[in-house]
């Protein structure tokens, strides 16, 4: 809630937190020709038209819940009855009906969306440096990727070079050459000059097998050469100068190997993030204005050395017909909402009540884009578009409302209607239930859908908590419902025509430090129609890339849409109970001391810090990226065990007593850390117990009710 000392500005019935109208009055809106009084009598409409509307949804929310639970409940020891209940869903209007066949419309969306498959970045958009490294992941260094992780099975040794190493980073570079782009009669391990001449790129006199693949170069005086490639739909870059260490050891001359590696990156106000009032939000809206004026930046010191990190430009190539080739130095970017559950203290409305966020995130972070719309930024969008990731929505009404939000904001901006591209989070069980009706909302702006598979465990959880006790956490992913949910987001994403217009987007790689394991295991992203997919570094996004050089999405998505639908609503509408099931004392163990670790390690960070995503070891010490998601599942897992008697109010405080001294042990090198044990009293803990102890309680099984109250708690002290 709003403190009394929060300085307050008045506008048209808004009373806004001083620091977030000077934000919007001083840097937001000069340059976008919109004026300030315009901009604040806009806004205002928009919150007290579509406000209640927005509460309505909210509350359907919880008569739809409330429903499952009475039937759950009324059921509970009959034979199970899939299609009663299937039955019972469309009654309540759970599952709506299906209309008619039809194709998306959207246009003027970018080719990083519609027709370049590639890695996508999520980052904070609160930490500017994240922010900036992410939107200049668009290009990463394959030798660089290799060398300096376990990506080829183990870690380097020593901080100085190891030439074994380098040379098995070269072999690994040279074997993937050979796969995806093949020179005609030769390996490129044999080939020691290469060369460009009339437009044509040869390896000792020999051509590529496929001479398209080659799209430009750069070369200078002293014997350079940038060469570039293009690899279904990727570009490649094989830099020879052999006046560097490396490539006066190579006998080609090949210094490195660059990849187009995150076509786009998530500017995240939502997951990632601990906003939770003015001063939050103004940090968030600023990085994005930032990012979209193109005159963020950050001051880091590396290597001894200081200096500014700022967006990279782009770079001008010659083309194989004499002509340029102009190729953007950054990612697209996106900017994520955050959905319509919260409201923030930062404006209240003419009620003095807290606005949704997710309306003001609508038409600050739009206003702010217009900077790269008016050719005044980096050059975000060739096509005009604003990209908005939606998350956490229930159904196609809520998709709907979304993008009437977006006709309101549009309208009072003065932009084109449906400028605002939308990401649609496929991470609720409602909206996969509905998926295709969700797109049809959303039919002229829908860009991208995406699963969310976090999310949506944690609501699998939550809808059907009186369903009876689930089975644990790593268990999971090996359920038929989850088998469905992947398979039908990808079948209807391309019935409904996203196909060379938007993204079929797959879920977060968790373990940056692995790797190995990505290569080994997230080709299968792209293997099922995915077009994009998340990864948690820009050393992930060049590893990652590497799967779509292999793969040809496009292709790939033409196969599966001709081998006709594949998960059904049947699966996916089948509860994850552990029916009959007796845990033994192990399994309970396990799943209590996991389960509290991991929201401990998340929690602490985010009431104390305000840290909203992070790298948080495990209770093995395995570094795993966390975020609300995370957070929603471990707690729905503790709170579902409780509430069906498989663990004991006192088992469940035991294990988080022993793992708050396990996260105090390893949080030790961190000089900004509380540690929780041994009284337990700390506004962090506390919240981690709310988590668990009112979790059946919360809407939608959601987090951030309690982790804003207990940051708002300890930011009063």
């Amino acid at each position: 809630m709003p403190t009394q000392t929060t300085a307050r500005v008045h506008h048209h019935g808004l009373q806004i937190a001083r620091e977030l109208a000077d934000f919007v009055d001083t840097r937001a809106l000069p340059g976008t020709g919109v004026a300030p009084d315009h901009f604040w009598a806009g806004l205002s409409e928009i919150v007290h038209e579509l406000g209640p509307r927005n509460r309505a949804l909210l509350a359907r929310r919880e008569d739809l819940q409330s429903q499952i639970d009475d039937w759950h409940i009324r059921t509970r020891g009959a034979p199970s009855d899939q299609a009663a209940y299937e039955a019972f869903l469309r009654d309540i209007g759970y599952l709506v009906p299906e209309g008619p066949d039809f194709m998306i419309e959207t246009e003027n969306a970018d080719p990083e969306i519609s027709s370049i498959p590639g890695p996508q970045l999520v980052v904070p958009i609160t930490n500017a440096r994240f922010a900036l490294n992410a939107a200049n992941a668009r290009w990463g260094s394959l030798y660089d990727a290799l060398y300096g992780t376990d990506a080829l099975g183990d870690l380097p040794t020593s901080k100085t070079f190891d030439p074994a190493r380098g040379a098995r980073v070269i072999a690994w570079g040279r074997a993937h050459l050979d796969a995806v782009l093949p020179i005609d009669g030769v390996s490129w391990v044999e080939v020691s000059t290469l060369a460009v001449a009339q437009g044509r790129f040869t390896a000792d006199g020999n051509g590529l097998q496929d001479p398209t693949q080659f799209a430009g170069f750069l070369e200078n005086d002293l014997g350079s050469l940038q060469a570039l490639f293009r690899i279904n739909g990727l570009l490649l870059e094989i830099i020879v100068d052999k006046a560097t260490p490396i490539g006066s050891q190579d006998r080609a001359g090949i210094s490195d190997i660059w990849f187009e590696s995150a076509m786009s990156a998530i500017m995240d106000c939502e997951d990632s993030v601990a906003c939770v009032d003015a001063a939050d939000k103004v940090q968030a809206y600023q990085n994005w204005l930032g990012l979209m004026k193109g005159d963020l930046s950050e001051t880091v010191t590396k290597g001894g050395k200081t200096f500014a990190r700022t967006l990279n430009p782009d770079t001008t190539y010659i083309a194989p017909n004499g002509g340029t080739l102009t190729v953007k130095g950054r990612a697209l970017m996106l900017i994520r909402n955050v959905g319509h559950l919260m409201s923030n203290p930062a404006i209240l409305d003419r009620d003095g009540a807290e606005i949704g966020e997710g309306i003001m995130d609508a038409m600050i972070t739009t206003l702010c884009a217009m900077h790269d719309l008016q050719g005044r930024g980096p050059g975000n969008s060739a096509t005009g578009s604003v990209y908005v990731v939606k998350p956490k929505m229930h159904g196609p009404d809520e998709v709907a409302f979304a993008c009437d939000i977006f006709d309101r904001v549009e309208a009072v901006l003065g932009l084109p209607r449906h400028t605002v591209k939308l990401g649609i989070m496929d991470e609720e069980r409602r909206t996969s239930a509905n998926l295709r009706e969700c797109i049809r909302a959303a039919k002229s702006r829908v860009a991208f859908i995406n699963t969310g598979f976090l999310d949506r465990t944690g609501d699998e959880i939550h809808t059907s908590m009186e369903a009876g006790p689930m089975v644990p956490k790593g268990e999971m992913k090996t359920t038929a419902w989850i088998r469905s949910y992947e398979d039908r987001n990808v079948d209807i994403g391309l019935a409904c025509g996203l196909q060379g217009r938007a993204q079929i987007g797959k879920g977060m790689w968790a373990i940056p430090d692995r790797m190995a394991d990505l290569l080994d295991q997230k080709i299968a992203h792209p293997m099922a129609g995915a077009n994009c997919a998340w990864v948690p570094s820009p050393t992930a996004a060049t590893l990652h890339a590497s799967h779509y050089h292999r793969v040809n999405v496009m292709a790939r998505q033409r196969e599966i849409a001709a081998g006709g639908p594949r998960g059904t609503l049947t699966d996916l509408l089948s509860i994850p109970v552990a029916t009959g099931r007796n845990f033994s004392d192990a399994e309970i163990t396990r799943e209590l001391d996991n389960n509290a670790q991991g929201i401990l390690g998340y929690v602490v960070r985010w009431v104390d810090q305000g840290i909203g995503c992070s790298k948080v070891p495990d209770i093995h010490d395995v570094g795993l990226m966390e975020d609300r998601a995370t957070c929603r599942i471990s707690s729905q897992a503790l709170a579902n065990w409780l509430h069906h008697g498989v663990v004991s109010d006192t088992q469940v405080l035991a294990a988080l007593h022993k793992m708050a001294a396990v996260v105090d042990q390893q949080n030790s090198g961190d000089l900004a850390y509380q540690p929780m044990a041994p009284d337990f009293t700390s506004i962090a803990f506390q919240a981690a117990c709310d988590l668990v102890y009112q979790g059946r309680i919360q809407p939608s099984g959601y987090t951030e009710p309690v982790l804003h109250r207990r940051r708002l708690e300890l930011k009063a002290l």
